[in-house]
């Protein structure tokens, strides 16, 4: 196994293990919390659990794609800075523009669970 390959195998372990844990959470907490908000408002407690799984999938999914996207960039940036390390700016850019697809998962997941209440 080649080093790219491990670190690509790493990003992908990270991010799986993410995804499991934030559903697992979300979904085995949820009707604790549906049962909370149902004092408040009548709503469905099924909807509010299909609701915590969404948000749960739009950040794990993402920090999945994260990882997958930062294990590539961040290999072939490692092999540019190695030939030229005066690309460093541009290469900063890049594998900051990967790490980006983490946080709109993250922002869709806050929103989704800011509409369930």
């Amino acid at each position: 196994m080649t080093m790219r390959q491990g670190i690509l195998m790493a990003g992908i372990a990270l991010a799986g293990l993410t995804l499991l844990v934030a559903t697992t959470a979300l979904i085995l907490g949820a009707p604790a919390w549906a049962a909370e908000g149902a004092a408040e408002v009548a709503v469905d407690p099924d909807v509010i659990r299909w609701g915590f799984a969404a948000g749960a999938l739009a950040a794990g999914l993402s920090a999945l794609a994260a990882g997958y996207a930062v294990a590539q960039v961040g290999t072939a940036a490692v092999g540019v800075l190695a030939e030229k390390p005066e690309m460093l700016g541009r290469v900063l850019i890049l594998v900051g523009l990967a790490e980006g697809i983490a946080i709109y998962g993250l922002i869709v997941a806050i929103l989704i669970f800011n509409r369930i209440g």
